[in-house]
């Protein structure tokens, strides 16, 4: 099969980033910042070495003696420990004010957010550097007579000031990021980019691939390759998938969607040969876990789903009689809105895959439906009580029904229809 024939085929499939394991090095919390303080670290056992090659008086460097250099560096320490320790509080006050005021699954975005991890950085790293840098000043009575490393000193001082404007950064960035319409604006935005790698747009090529069911032989015995560890879903590499099953001429079937928990043990594929051919080696099976990568946690990579699972949190928390705030509601809806709009316009993700007439693979995309439903069902369940969420959602969908595909419209008007029940009289009064 020529190169542009093989393209046409696999179009309809997601444009979406696999999760390299550099993505895995660098997702902890904790790794850009240990990376600062080791950095920090070297530099200040090799900076006094370069000192020593320098002469003894250079201009616009630390000019004072052994006993000031002492004196600058212990208080460096000393300052910038204390506060890295106000640092990480406040850090903690923002997850745990974030986690009980909106949800717990947007601790997530807190925690990556490189501003927190690099000020944590800084700050640690401008610690270490001072007390490794002191270790090699000495006084008149050392025995290596005197030196202070001028260039050494000088550059710890550089690290404060650094420090002082990182720390003006995370004040900035803390006091924007717990603001309610920052949190809403950034899950939107990762949820959009996903929706627009995950779902075709109605002309792409391969389309016509997605078949309405496909059913294996009779005789035919699947070989199931089961879950390993416990978690949720998070990548499915279509593509190597189908490539990988062409090679060996089976069909790989995909029980899980993208999302969904599994538990250890669980069937998470299974390999169903063509008639009369023999059973894929055990070995040449484990590529697969590869291909189908399960982790604790979600993520947006292949997700549409997650952004507006957190979303909806938002909303249902917001609508709760503990907080009783729908205009924030009304904020996670404006953002679904948006969402929505993009989603309604894309064509449904194919379900089966062939390659050169063939069934290769076989897979549970998220729906267009599925993403409606979820984005619309409890914010209407916890809001009919409310003067604006319905109101609101009968807005929405009046909008997306003049923008949506016809296959995705009968699903739109039926909660439409839900929603102006729950309106009722008071829809004919203005908002005042």
């Amino acid at each position: 099969m020529s190169e542009p024939e093989d393209q046409d085929e696999l179009g309809a499939l997601p444009q979406t980033r696999s999760i390299s394991r550099w993505d895995r090095l660098w997702r902890p919390f904790w790794v850009l910042p240990t990376v600062i303080i080791v950095l920090a670290t070297l530099a200040g056992i090799f900076m006094p070495e370069l000192d020593r090659g320098l002469d003894d008086e250079l201009p616009y460097f630390f000019p004072g003696g052994a006993s000031g250099a002492r004196d600058m560096l212990g208080n460096i320490a000393g300052a910038m420990i204390s506060v890295t320790g106000l640092v990480f509080s406040i850090t903690m006050v923002v997850i745990q004010l974030a986690s009980s005021q909106y949800s717990p699954r947007v601790l997530g975005d807190f925690l990556s957010s490189r501003v927190t991890q690099v000020t944590l950085g800084i700050f640690a790293a401008s610690f270490t550097y001072a007390l490794t840098v002191l270790r090699s000043v000495q006084g008149e009575s050392g025995e290596g007579g005197s030196f202070v490393p001028q260039v050494s000193v000088t550059l710890g001082f550089l690290l404060v000031l650094a420090s002082v404007g990182m720390f003006l950064a995370f004040i900035h960035h803390i006091t924007n990021s717990i603001q309610v319409s920052s949190i809403v604006s950034h899950l939107g935005d990762a949820t959009v980019d996903v929706v627009d790698r995950y779902l075709p747009h109605p002309d792409t090529p391969g389309s016509r691939l997605g078949l309405s069911s496909w059913e294996p032989g009779p005789d035919l015995t699947a070989q199931t390759l089961e879950a390993v560890e416990h978690g949720a879903v998070v990548e499915v590499d279509h593509r190597r998938l189908v490539s990988w099953a062409a090679e060996r001429d089976v069909v790989v079937e995909i029980l899980l969607q993208v999302g969904d928990f599994v538990p250890e043990g669980a069937p998470a594929v299974r390999v169903w040969p063509r008639a009369g051919a023999e059973e894929v080696d055990e070995d040449d099976l484990k590529p697969l876990r590869g291909m189908v990568v399960v982790e604790k946690d979600r993520f947006f990579h292949q997700d549409p789903s997650f952004g507006v699972r957190k979303l909806v949190d938002i909303a249902e928390r917001a609508l709760s009689p503990g907080i009783n705030d729908p205009t924030t509601a009304i904020q996670v809806l404006d953002e679904l809105h948006r969402i929505l709009r993009m989603v309604v316009l894309r064509a449904e993700l194919p379900a089966l895959v062939t390659r050169e007439g063939t069934v290769r693979l076989v897979h549970r995309p998220q729906r267009v439906e599925q993403l409606v439903d979820l984005a619309l069902a409890e914010p209407l369940h916890y809001g009919k009580d409310t003067l604006q969420v319905p109101r609101r959602v009968v807005a929405m969908l009046e909008d997306l029904l003049t923008v949506a595909l016809p296959d995705h419209r009968p699903g739109l008007r039926r909660w439409l229809a839900a929603a102006r029940a729950q309106v009722g009289p008071v829809g004919e009064v203005g908002e005042g």
